[in-house]
């Protein structure tokens, strides 16, 4: 049986974004079975028929899932190297590559400690009807 994979985002270099990628071990630690991959969404992002992603979502003080992509903000663009995950999930959906997408969106960690964006995320992973 194929580990099913949850996608991190985020930037260590940038303290407002880094939160997902610093609880990597514990997530890899509570999640045996569940493959946790570092993404990088200027590059290709996978086309799994349900795609869960961890990400910061800046205006936001509690974890929180995200399903529809609609919802995304794009950010400004003025040529192909301003291309966002919003733009990319939007495409391969519409490309019918992906079915469903999952963004299980944490606070930066000015907002929420390690803590509790860990046991948040912990818990909707538990939810994920596409993991049991």
């Amino acid at each position: 049986m194929n580990k099913r994979t949850i996608y991190i985002l985020g930037n260590l270099n940038l303290e407002i974004d880094s939160l997902p990628l610093k609880l990597i071990p514990k997530f890899r630690e509570a999640f045996p079975d569940i493959s946790f991959e570092i993404l990088d969404p200027t590059e290709n992002v996978p086309e799994d028929e349900h795609l869960v992603i961890i990400d910061t979502i800046i205006n936001s003080d509690e974890v929180r899932i995200l399903k529809d992509i609609e919802k995304i903000q794009n950010s400004p663009t003025c040529s192909l190297h301003d291309f966002d995950l919003g733009i990319q999930l939007k495409l391969i959906k519409k490309l019918g590559k992906i079915k469903d997408v999952t963004i299980i969106g944490v606070p930066p960690l000015s907002m929420i400690s390690e803590e509790e964006a860990f046991g948040g995320i912990k818990r909707e992973i538990d939810n994920l009807s596409s993991f049991n």
